[in-house]
Order: C-alpha cells, then structure tokens, then sequence
C-alpha cells in the first residue's frame, strides 16, 4: 500500500532538548496507534506532520507534500490536539463554527456541519452552553467534533481517550474505527496500552523521540509483557502471604514495603500471579485491602526495553 503520511531521518529540538531523533516511517491508510509515556515524542511528531512545525533535520509529508508550509493539506487534515485551546466565553457551537470558516463554507454549511459533528459526539444538548463550563470529558469531545466538521480523509488524533469515562471511550472508538470501516487514515497516540489495543493492530512504539518498535498488537505486548512487572499487595498479613510464594516459578523477587502492611512481588508472568493470589489469600484467610502494581506504566517498560 501507498504511505499516506511518510517520514525520512526527522528530527526536531527544542533549544538543546530532543524532540524527535531521526524518525523515518510510513503510515498507511487505516487507524496506527503511537504508543510511548509521556514526553516521548508523539506530539511532536503529530504537530510536524500536520504542519503546525518545521522539522530542523528530515522531512515529513502526506501523499508526497511536504507539510510545512502547505496550507492546502490542512483541508484534508482534521487534528485533535492533547492540550485544550479554547476560546472559553464561545459556546461549543460557536467554537466548531469558528473554526470551519476557514476552510470557506458558507454560513449555512458551517452551522450544519458543525451541528452534525457535535451531534456525533454526542454534545447536542450541550451545545449553546459556553466551552468554560464543560467537563473534561465534553471538552475532549468537543475538541474531537472540530476535527472531523469539515470530514477530512485523514484524522491526527493526539491522546483523544484522556479524560473520558468508560463509556465515553468505548462511543469514541466506535467512532474512530467508523472512519477506518470508510478507508480514511486515523493516526491516533496514548500512553496507554488497552486503548491503543482497543483500536487497532498497528502499534508504533515511540521513546525519547526514537521508534523503537514497530508491529501488530501480539508482537507490541510480547516486549512488554517481557519487562518484570511488580505487583504491589496490601494486605493484613504480607509476611504469611509471601510465604505461600516463596516457591512460585512466576515470582523473581519479594519485597516488604515501609508500612508494615505491603508485599511487593515482582514477576514476569503476572498473569499467572494474580491467577494464583486469589486462591492463595482465601485459603490463608488473608484480608486483602489493595492489588495494584506501582510500575504498570510505560515508562517503566520502555526503560527496560532500552536498558536504562
């Protein structure tokens, strides 16, 4: 298949910070997740994508076109950026509308587009309520509504799911896959794994403004899941519950925290810890106050991945 978006040794700084390091990939139609922590550089990439930047090494273009300075790719680009930017005394409505004018609609045009993509989203009811008192989630949805007001064939999608409850999740990537079941491209970023899974089988792995990886969704958590995971269990008892596990083939290493009150087991396998803690609590009569594991982030993973 022919890229859609394509980059070639592209790089950006920020003064003497790293933004993006020779990054050279292709993105074809359909929906790519860029998954990294925080600061990783997947912003970056989507603002030198959509224009919004001139990349200081390399080059990055949509079928072809360079994108800095094009102002005539923007109308088949809709980019739903991480951070709010709101005029915030606009009602929604008025925002979404704001925006189509540029793209040179007429009146009537605008104020039906941008009432059909904030009914999409689900913020009809909402609309004539001003942008400064929306929640989190309506503020995400909104942001989504003026991406896709003018239908673009490509959506740049910059950690859209932050901020929205499960069930508005779930309505979001109904919608997202919506766009790839029509053969439009979806470029879309999070820091967290089970979204990025919920929407796709494309993963990009992005770390300090390197790629380090790129495959299907088995592949992508084959490396992760390789990184040892610590499981943190609070307990009434951790002693007697590290006991039931001092033989465990899952368990590498345990550990006691401060409190008096918490195991710390770390594992390369946990799902078969947590297939076997549960039996193992109940038959010790152990009162469990709280499972988490303080680790279970990417930053944590890409470190190890990278050997940090």
């Amino acid at each position: 298949m022919t890229a859609v978006i394509s980059a070639s040794h592209l790089s950006k700084y920020y003064g003497n910070v790293l933004g993006l390091n020779d990054v050279s990939i292709e993105i074809e139609a359909g929906i790519t997740g860029l998954l990294g922590p925080n600061g990783a550089g997947k912003s970056t990439f989507m603002k030198l994508a959509t224009g919004q930047m001139k990349p200081d090494i390399g080059t990055v273009a949509i079928r072809g076109r360079r994108t800095w300075n094009a102002p005539e790719i923007f109308r088949s680009v809709g980019f739903c950026s991480e951070p709010d930017a709101f005029y915030e005394d606009m009602t929604g409505l008025e925002f979404v509308a704001g925006l189509l004018r540029f793209y040179g609609f007429s009146r009537k045009e605008i104020g039906d587009r941008a009432a059909r993509a904030l009914d999409i989203v689900g913020l009809t009811g909402d609309r004539d309520r001003l942008v400064r008192g929306y929640s989190r989630g309506m503020r995400q949805r909104v942001k989504f509504a003026q991406a896709i007001a003018h239908d673009p064939e490509i959506l740049i999608l910059d950690e859209p799911l932050s901020g929205l409850d499960s069930l508005g999740k779930r309505k979001l990537i109904k919608l997202i896959k919506g766009y790839r079941e029509e053969g439009r491209t979806v470029l879309v970023s999070s820091h967290v794994l089970p979204e990025i899974e919920a929407l796709t089988s494309r993963v990009v792995l992005v770390h300090q403004g390197r790629i380090l990886a790129e495959g299907d969704v088995p592949y992508i958590r084959e490396l992760i899941e390789a990184h040892p995971h610590q499981v943190s269990v609070r307990s009434s008892d951790p002693r007697r519950l590290a006991a039931r596990f001092v033989d465990d083939p899952a368990v590498l290493k345990m550990t006691f925290g401060g409190d008096g009150r918490t195991l710390v087991v770390e594992t390369r396998k946990r799902d078969d810890l947590f297939e076997r803690l549960a039996p193992a609590v109940l038959e010790a009569g152990i009162e469990v106050e709280e499972i988490s594991s303080p680790d279970d982030n990417l930053e944590a993973v890409f470190k190890y991945l990278v050997g940090a």
